[in-house]
C-alpha cells in the first residue's frame, strides 16, 4: 500500500508512475483519492473548529447564567444545542471517507524503479543476461521429446486418473519422479540454509486480514482457493504467509535482515491461464516450491534483490538448466513489486524460455499493509521494513526443465550431478508398470 503522506508530498511523480504503467482506471483512482483526501483534512479543521467552538459556547453559557443573563443564556444554549448534529455528520462523513481512501490506497500500485522498462505486456521484457546452451535437435543428435510424451513412457506420471479425480491441471507423481521432486526441493533448501535462511513450513491456509497485505485484491478472485465457510484462504505461495508472520510487529534493526526459507506446497486457480499449458505439469493448481524471503531496512534493499536472484540462479545452474534473466517491463510487473526479475529455462521442445522464477523488491508496499516497522531499541522514530522474495525453485517447472533438457536418445533422463547425491542414482529409466 502506497503512503498517503508519499502521495500528498509528491503526487506529480506518483501521476508519472501510473502513466507509465498505462492504466487509466488507476490514474482515475489517484486523482479521487487525492480529491478524497482534501475533503478529509478540510473535515478535521472544521471538526476542530466545531469542537472549539463548543467549548467557547459552554464557557459563554457558564458565565452567563452566573450573571444571571438569561437572554444570553439562551442564545448560547441555542448556538450549543446545532454543534451536537454538525459534529456527528462530519464524523460520520470523515468515516466514509477513510473507507473510500483506503479502497483506493489498498488498489493502487507501488512506486516503479527508474530501472522498469516501459511495455505493454510480457512480449517488452527487457533481457538482462543468458545463461547455457540453447539445445535443439542439432545439439542432441536426435529430435527431443516433449516432458507429456515423457512422464507416460517412463511411467512417472498419471495425468488422466488424475484428471479424473481432481479435473483438469492435476497430477500424480510417481516412481522416480516422487524422489526428483524430494531431491529438488532438499538441494535448493540445502544452498538456502548454507547462506544464512532460517527454514520455514507455514501454515497452508490464511485468513482474509493478513492475506489483504501481502497481495493484489484481485488475486481472491483469480489466483485462490477459498475454504467454504470459513474466513480461510489456501495459500498461492510461502511468500505470503511469511510475509504476514511479523505483522503489527515493530523489528529490532540490530536483527535485520530476516531471511527466510519458506517450504511449502502451492495451490492456485490460474483463472487467467484458460487454454496456455493445458497438458503435462508446467502449469498446475498444486506444486512444491521453496522460496526466499527477506525483510531489511529500506537502504539494503536493492542489494539483496540482487543477491535473491543470485541465489536462484545458482540453483539453476546446478540443475544444469540454460535460462535468461529478464527485467519485467510496466505492463507485467502488477501491483506489489517496485520492480521484478523473472528467471525463464530454455524448453527445447517448444524452442522458447518459459518462466521458473519470479525475483521482487516490494519495497515498504506490503510492509505498510501488514504494518510491519523496524528501529533501533529505546529509539524513537519506527520505519517500515522493505520486503523481497524470490522463486529459489518450483519443482514441477524445474522437472519439465530437467526432462527436456537431459533427456537421452534411448528416452532416459540424466540426472545433474548437484541432484545425484539426493536423488541416489544418474538416470531415469523407465519403471516396471503396474
Amino acid at each position: 500500500m502506497l503512503d498517503i503522506k508519499l502521495i500528498r508530498k509528491n503526487p506529480d511523480m506518483v501521476r508519472a508512475d501510473l502513466v507509465k504503467r498505462g492504466d487509466k482506471e488507476k490514474q482515475q483512482w489517484l486523482e479521487d483519492l487525492i480529491a478524497k483526501d482534501v475533503e478529509y483534512r478540510q473535515l478535521l479543521a472544521d471538526m476542530e473548529k466545531m469542537r472549539a467552538e463548543r467549548n467557547v459556547i459552554t464557557r459563554r453559557i457558564s458565565e452567563a447564567v452566573k450573571a444571571k443573563d438569561e437572554k444570553a443564556a439562551t442564545e448560547a444554549k441555542k448556538a450549543a444545542a446545532e454543534l451536537p448534529a454538525k459534529i456527528k455528520a462530519a464524523e460520520a462523513r470523515v468515516v466514509e471517507i477513510q473507507a473510500k481512501v483506503r479502497f483506493y490506497l489498498m488498489r493502487l500500485p507501488n512506486v516503479l524503479h527508474d530501472s522498469v522498462p516501459v511495455g505493454k505486456d510480457d512480449t517488452e521484457n527487457r533481457v538482462v543476461r543468458k545463461w547455457g546452451v540453447e539445445k535443439t535437435a542439432k545439439e542432441f543428435g536426435f529430435e527431443p521429446r516433449s516432458h507429456v510424451d515423457m512422464l507416460a513412457a517412463l511411467d512417472v506420471a498419471d495425468l488422466e486418473r488424475a484428471a479424473n479425480v481432481s479435473g483438469a491441471r492435476s497430477y500424480y507423481l510417481k516412481n522416480d519422479l516422487v524422489l526428483l521432486d524430494m531431491a529438488i526441493h532438499r538441494m535448493a533448501l540445502d544452498m538456502m540454509i548454507k547462506k544464512g535462511f532460517t527454514p520455514v513450513l507455514p501454515p497452508f491456509m490464511m485468513r482474509r486480514e493478513p492475506y489483504e497485505g501481502v497481495t493484489d485484491l484481485a488475486d481472491f478472485e483469480n489466483v485462490m482457493y477459498k475454504i467454504q465457510d470459513d474466513d480461510l484462504y489456501l495459500i498461492a505461495t510461502s511468500e505470503h504467509p511469511i510475509a504476514a508472520m511479523h505483522m503489527n510487529e515493530i523489528l529490532e534493526e540490530e536483527r535485520l535482515p530476516l531471511k527466510y526459507a519458506g517450504i511449502s506446497t502451492c495451490f492456485r486457480k490460474e483463472a487467467g491461464a484458460h487454454g496456455k499449458d493445458t497438458k503435462g505439469i508446467f502449469r498446475v493448481h498444486q506444486f512444491n516450491k521453496v522460496e526466499q524471503f527477506v525483510f531489511c531496512r529500506p537502504e539494503d534493499s536493492w542489494g539483496m534483490h540482487e543477491e535473491l536472484l543470485a541465489n536462484a540462479e545458482e540453483v539453476f545452474r546446478a540443475l544444469e538448466i540454460p535460462y535468461r534473466v529478464v527485467n519485467v517491463c510496466t505492463g507485467d510487473i502488477g501491483i506489489v513489486a517496485a520492480k521484478k526479475y523473472d528467471m525463464e529455462a530454455w524448453m527445447p521442445v517448444q524452442k522458447a524460455y518459459r518462466e521458473v522464477v519470479s525475483c521482487s523488491n516490494c519495497t515498504a508496499y506490503q510492509a505498510n499493509r501488514l504494518n510491519v516497522r523496524y528501529g533501533k531499541v529505546g529509539a524513537e522514530g519506527k520505519e517500515f521494513v522493505h520486503t523481497l522474495n524470490s522463486t529459489a525453485v518450483a519443482t514441477p517447472r524445474a522437472i519439465v526443465a530437467i526432462m527436456e533438457n537431459h533427456q537421452n536418445k534411448d528416452g532416459s533422463v540424466s540426472i545433474p550431478k548437484a541432484l545425484q547425491r539426493h536423488f541416489g542414482k544418474d538416470l531415469i529409466t523407465p519403471a516396471r508398470k503396474g
